[in-house]
């Protein structure tokens, strides 16, 4: 097995060496933009990897690798539009570069682009490839949804957020190992099993990413933190805020949910205090911890090549779960 950096620095060439055709410049250019500004690629790796790691050759999985980045940054820059977000990995949004319009059109383009290297997998395996795809890209639609209409509810439940993130996330980091899995022609037992590891992977993903909006650098994190409390977004800590506060906190939470006009320098270290005096963190890191140990419990179900693949997805899930970016 190749390093992490090893796949990362293929995964990287093959994005800088997409040929986007030069017009109309003004649907191509914000799709080259938002692939050059980086990120940590992990769902074109995790395919390359779980392909060599079932014994396969990570080059035939290069364009469906390709094909999930593509796809994952399209929803990042619609999501960017919906959540009316100015900064993505440091740099200006694609919407507020440009504009909206350009945004939705670019975006619909990648969504397209992305299904056209997938289309260039193995004849043998591209019906699975597909039928995994485009279950998968429903499956996130489904999960914006929902997303978008907890922002008009009161009530929703942890279990309700667990299963919105598994739709928006959590399946993409399943469909990126399970993909590898296919294109490996890996038995169907070991197909699941690594499309489990890779949902319990971005279910403790999203939850660590949660934590870091509270609690992370925006020099590391690559955007401005306390996004989401400042837009009352339905996080686990908010929800179990909701749920916890008692008292002064929990009338202290409800007028900062409440007030429209609320100033960012004085909601966002409000809200984070009363989520440290309600132990949130603690809470959070508890619940990563249990998705943590999901993922390494459906690795050790998988028929690893070798050893030396087992021990890469083992540190890979343990890194990223403790990650501060």
């Amino acid at each position: 097995m190749k390093t992490y950096n090893d796949y990362l620095d293929k995964v990287n060439r093959a994005i800088a060496a997409i040929d986007y055709p030069a017009q109309p410049a003004g649907l191509y250019e914000p799709i080259a933009y938002t692939m050059a500004l980086g990120g940590k690629r992990l769902r074109p790796v995790l395919t390359l990897m779980a392909c060599e790691a079932l014994g396969g050759n990570p080059d035939a999985a290069i364009d469906a690798a390709l094909g999930i980045e593509l796809f994952h940054n399209f929803t990042l820059l619609h999501d960017d539009v919906m959540d009316k977000a100015d900064v993505r990995r440091g740099q200006p949004t694609v919407h507020r570069r440009w504009n909206e319009n350009v945004a939705i059109l670019s975006g619909d383009a990648m969504l397209t682009m992305a299904t056209q290297h997938i289309e260039r997998v193995d004849d043998r395996f591209l019906p699975a490839a597909m039928r995994l795809f485009n279950r998968t890209a429903m499956e996130i639609y489904e999960g914006q949804q929902w997303d978008m209409d907890f922002e008009h509810r009161h009530d929703v439940t942890q279990d309700e957020y667990i299963e919105m993130i598994r739709l928006k996330t959590s399946v993409l980091l399943g469909c990126a190992c399970q993909m590898g899995a296919i294109i490996a022609d890996a038995p169907v037992e070991d197909r699941q099993a690594i499309y489990d590891m890779g949902m319990n992977l971005g279910l403790a993903f999203q939850l660590q990413d949660d934590m870091l909006d509270v609690w992370g650098d925006p020099a590391t994190f690559g955007k401005e933190v306390g996004g989401d409390i400042m837009n009352n977004k339905k996080t686990f800590l908010l929800i179990n805020a909701q749920r916890l506060a008692q008292g002064d906190d929990a009338l202290e939470l409800r007028h900062w949910i409440n007030d429209p006009y609320a100033m960012r320098e004085q909601k966002f270290p409000a809200v984070r205090a009363i989520y440290e005096r309600l132990g949130l963190r603690e809470l959070s890191q508890q619940a990563i911890s249990q998705y943590n140990a999901q993922a390494l419990e459906a690795l050790s179900r998988v028929h690893f090549a070798t050893d030396d693949a087992r021990q890469a997805f083992d540190t890979l899930v343990t890194r990223l779960t403790t990650r501060d970016k």
